[in-house]
């Protein structure tokens, strides 16, 4: 490799250490924007959680098709959350991978997929793909998503249960990865009930039957809001880390070139000078 060979790398390297870096900081900008939308739907969430546990000691699997599963089908319906893009190290593949250790029958399987990274997987894996909520920003779509599922499980007779595979964040450099189910609903499950609300008395007007299948909608409807505001804030801080370290080994490879082109440089200085050296001496002798 010659000096200008060096030269001309270490400027591409440092224009792709550009493109890193910018998104590093758009992803960091992302990831705390969801963060904060997780932040401001737990007010939302912990109300229904109050209430459905107020409710739940006076209900049961009668009360509600949501509580109970009459379907005599065997296949499952599963909401699949993934990227629409790349660049966010393992985001997808460890989610991909822990959906084949579930030991899920994709041949019995139906999927709702919300990200195209989720769909491509889905069909290589030889899955049915109902509905595609890929386009478009996740979040404006919980509420088209959430009807889609309820209409297939209510109005058909084939799906046992319906669940939501998401990675769950923890922390900036942790997550989870996560399958929950959706339907039919546990309050057992689902609804930590504490000894204190059951040893209490409640009047629920009208009457516990007729709002519960309202609450149960609008909870499991904010349980696919939050897998998505999760999904989207592991998939920012994960991009955002491997940006990071791109940008970390860009500058690793700038410096090793840089030392590579000084020697070279050095070299090059060497050999004039000694050519020089050598031509003044033939001056000399002649």
């Amino acid at each position: 490799m010659n000096l200008r060979a060096v030269r001309k790398k270490i400027r591409s390297i440092r224009n792709v250490r550009k493109i890193t870096k910018a998104m590093q900081m758009v992803s960091a900008v992302k990831m705390r924007k969801a963060q904060e939308n997780e932040m401001e739907s737990r007010p939302y969430r912990d109300g229904l959680h109050a209430i459905i546990n107020k409710i739940a000691p006076h209900v049961g699997p009668e009360h509600s098709t949501l509580l109970s599963n009459e379907n005599t089908g065997d296949r499952n319906l599963v909401i699949f959350v993934t990227s629409n893009k790349g660049l966010a190290g393992a985001f997808n593949i460890n989610l991909f991978r822990f959906l084949i250790r579930t030991n899920l029958d994709f041949k019995k399987t139906d999927f709702i997929t919300v990200g195209h990274k989720g769909a491509q997987f889905v069909s290589r894996m030889g899955g049915t793909i109902l509905a595609d909520f890929s386009e478009g920003k996740a979040l404006i779509q919980v509420s088209a998503i959430f009807d889609f599922v309820l209409d297939k499980y209510l109005s058909e007779d084939n799906y046992r249960t319906v669940s939501v595979v998401y990675n769950k964040f923890v922390s900036t450099l942790r997550c989870e990865n996560m399958i929950e189910r959706l339907l039919p609903f546990s309050l057992e499950a689902d609804i930590e009930k504490t000894e204190e609300i059951n040893r209490k008395e409640y009047l629920i007007e009208p009457s516990p039957e007729q709002i519960i299948d309202q609450l149960l909608k609008s909870f499991i409807e904010d349980r696919i809001r939050g897998a998505i505001i999760s999904s989207e804030a592991v998939e920012h801080s994960m991009r955002m880390m491997a940006m990071k370290n791109a940008t970390d080994n860009a500058q690793d490879v700038i410096y090793n070139l840089t030392l590579v082109g000084n020697k070279l440089r050095q070299e090059k200085i060497t050999n004039e000078l000694l050519d020089m050296i050598t031509a003044k001496e033939s001056v000399e002798a002649s």
